[in-house]
């Protein structure tokens, strides 16, 4: 059994087996998931998990050098982007807009869906390299 970090075993390997410049999505219970690409559902209810929960525990084992978000997060939802900006302060941000983010997904080896109920509470992360 695994000791530390994410014991989810399909997000655990999603995340052992990127290279630089992999993607992967990390989005709120209406995020529409592209065909084709695998969906890890970790909506339990809304609102739980919560977003911020699933992006601090996925961030504490992935390497990220940069985050697309949605432009429209920094009017409809600017708590949760306060919040994405605490937890990954180092990490720049490519703002793109919503449509411009979701073909963006395309490009995502896995979406992860929370139960988040909040509007734009939606993040890709690219890998970085950790040397």
């Amino acid at each position: 059994m695994k000791k530390h970090g994410i014991l989810n075993s399909e997000i655990a390997k999603v995340l052992a087996d990127l290279g630089h410049m992999d993607q992967i999505t990390i989005g709120d219970a209406g995020l529409p998931v592209p065909d084709g690409i695998p969906k890890i559902d970790l909506a339990l209810a809304l609102s739980d998990p919560p977003f911020q929960k699933v992006l601090a525990l996925v961030l504490g084992d992935m390497i990220v050098e940069k985050m697309f978000l949605a432009t429209e997060i920094q009017q409809k939802n600017p708590t949760q982007l306060v919040a994405i900006q605490q937890v990954a302060p180092e990490i720049p941000i490519d703002y793109v807009s919503h449509e411009e983010f979701k073909k963006q997904m395309a490009h995502s080896k896995v979406v992860i869906r929370t139960g988040e109920a909040t509007p734009f509470s939606n993040v890709i992360l690219q890998a970085g390299v950790i040397f």
